[in-house]
Formats: structure tokens, C-alpha cells, sequence
């Protein structure tokens, strides 16, 4: 069974810490929420709870990056990218410090505690600031290679991690690249572009097309910024359809990012949009959220067929 993302965020944050005395962590007061605890249990003389002070906690980090250590600072999605936006956008974007910006519990996945927790406008703020990189965790292997990956490498990041588990979809010896999206299934009447969670849905979603014979290539954005230019005009030109899923407003996040490479490339493709729709969810079960706002399966199948309509 597939570990629940935050469970292997943070064993991949203790291991990784500890092979690297440089990596210092930071969290507002729910490291046993964004599982950060799990480092500073082990190692309490790098670790810091500066309390509910997020916009503290970036600039805290932002100074503990120019002494060469290497922050991740955590909390939930929705505050690190509205309260600590301001640390982010001065210390992170304009003076291009090596803070690792960690948003836990990503789009409805902090499902009862509703609207004020949910993060569904994340990803749209952070590719807006420039010299950020932006990633969504889709499974617990990319997971633990995009805390190695951010260890590695020097520069602001934003990565969004959900609290739940996920559909696994890679293995161990998976390679990633930044900038480059993982093509996990081959089809040539439509592509599915999702991220994160809506991954694991869009490859359900290409399984239940294939029993009505419509052969759907999925690809894995997890790379949100830079993202994979290249792949999606090439999906276009192959298959005439795309489909973008993300558990995300459907403004400013990959959605728009996919848009605008298609736009800009001059590429002729049907693209339809499955997330939210310009509005926020309510308290409920995950699951029973993902369905009622048309995040499931059913819902990108629906979109598939309908940008095969439109070709």
C-alpha cells in the first residue's frame, strides 16, 4: 500500500539531513501535521518551531540560507503562500536565496478543516514569482527525489506535498529531471496533463477510456515551473486534445501554464480544464470532495471525451 505523501516527506527529510549537516528546518507550529517532526525529534539542534509566524519562519530561513545552511521551511500550503508570501517574494524571488519553501496538506487534502486550509490558488502565486522553481508531488518516489533534488540544488523552490497517500506510480530507480515531464502512458486520441494527486486519476480516467477504445497518453507535470515545453507541443501536435487536471483553481495553475505554451507555439489542440472552477469547497471527506467538485475520475473522462469532440 502507498505511504501517505507527508509519512514519506518527512523519513525522506531525516535522511537526507542527516548525510547533510547543512539542512536546517523550520515549522509554524504544525510539524506534526507536515511530519517535520520526524527531523526534529532526531536532530532538535537544526530544527526550529517558531510558532503560527509564517511570514517569521521565510524570513528566518531566508537568514539561515546566507550562513550556507539549507532551509525547509514548513506549514500548510495555503499559509506559507499568502502569510509568508511577502518573505517569499522579497527573500526568495527578488534576492534569489536558497530557501526551500515546503507546502503541506495541497489543494483539498486538509479536507474537514475546509476553505480557510484549503490551498487551491498555491501554484498560481508561485510561478508568478520569478526565479522560483515549482513542483507538485504526485507519489511517495517522487516525493523523496524532490526533497533531494531541492537539497542539490541552489535557488528558491516551492514544492506542494498532500497529506494523503497516493496512487503509486513510479519505482525506485524512477529517474526525474526538472523542467522535464514523465510520460506514463502512450496514447494518440488525447493527453491528460495533470499533477499531483490528479495524476494517479488521470491514469485510471486513460483505463477506463482504453475499455471504450480511446488510447489516451497521460503525462506527469510535476515540473510546474519550468515546465516541459517541448512535451506538451509535441502531445498537441500528436494527438489534437489535451486535457489538463490539477487539484487546483482552474486559473493561473497548470492549467494556464499549458495553455499559454500552447498559445505560444502556435499549437492547433482542443484544451479542456478539469479542477476548480473559480470557487472554494466546503468541510468533507477527501474523497467525497474530490467527486463533488469534478476532480475524479469520472470527471476527467468526461473532459477527455469532450477535447476529442472538439478536434
Amino acid at each position: 500500500m502507498a505511504k501517505a505523501i507527508r509519512d514519506v516527506y518527512g523519513d525522506s527529510l531525516l535522511k537526507y539531513g542527516r548525510e547533510n549537516k547543512n539542512i536546517v528546518v523550520l515549522d509554524a507550529d504544525v510539524s506534526s501535521s507536515t511530519k517535520s517532526c520526524v527531523f526534529g525529534k532526531e536532530c532538535p539542534d537544526r530544527f526550529f518551531n517558531v510558532g503560527i509566524a509564517e511570514a517569521n519562519m521565510v524570513g528566518m530561513a531566508a537568514g539561515l540560507s546566507t550562513t550556507g545552511k539549507i532551509p525547509f521551511a514548513n506549514t500548510f500550503s495555503v499559509f506559507l503562500t499568502s502569510i509568508g508570501l511577502i518573505g517569499a517574494r522579497a527573500f526568495g524571488s527578488y534576492s534569489k536565496l536558497n530557501i526551500k519553501l515546503m507546502g503541506a496538506y495541497g489543494g483539498l487534502s486538509d479536507a474537514y478543516d475546509g476553505p480557510s486550509h484549503h490551498s487551491l490558488e498555491d501554484i498560481a502565486i508561485m510561478r508568478a514569482l520569478p526565479n522560483f522553481q515549482v513542483f507538485v508531488a504526485a507519489d511517495e518516489y517522487q516525493t523523496d527525489w524532490l526533497v533531494k533534488n531541492a537539497v542539490e540544488t541552489d535557488g528558491p523552490m516551492y514544492i506542494r506535498l498532500s497529506r494523503d497517500a497516493t496512487p503509486t506510480v513510479y519505482s525506485a530507480d524512477t529517474k526525474f529531471e526538472t523542467g522535464k515531464g514523465m510520460i506514463i502512458r502512450e496514447g494518440t486520441d488525447a493527453t491528460i496533463i495533470a499533477c499531483g494527486v490528479m495524476v494517479g486519476q488521470a491514469v485510471a480516467a486513460a483505463e477506463e477510456l482504453a475499455k471504450k477504445g480511446v488510447q489516451v497518453r497521460v503525462v506527469d507535470m510535476f515540473s510546474i515551473k519550468p515546465i516541459d515545453k517541448e512535451l506538451i507541443l509535441k502531445s498537441a501536435e500528436r494527438t489534437g486534445a489535451i486535457v489538463t487536471a490539477e487539484e487546483h483553481s482552474v486559473i493561473g495553475g497548470l492549467g494556464g501554464a499549458v495553455a499559454e505554451t500552447l498559445t505560444a507555439g502556435g499549437a492547433k489542440a482542443a484544451q479542456e480544464f478539469v479542477g476548480m472552477q473559480d470557487c472554494h469547497a466546503e468541510c468533507g471527506a477527501y474523497s467525497q470532495l474530490l467527486e463533488k467538485y469534478g476532480l475524479d475520475v469520472k470527471a476527467v473522462v468526461a473532459a477527455v471525451e469532450k477535447a476529442i469532440a472538439r478536434k
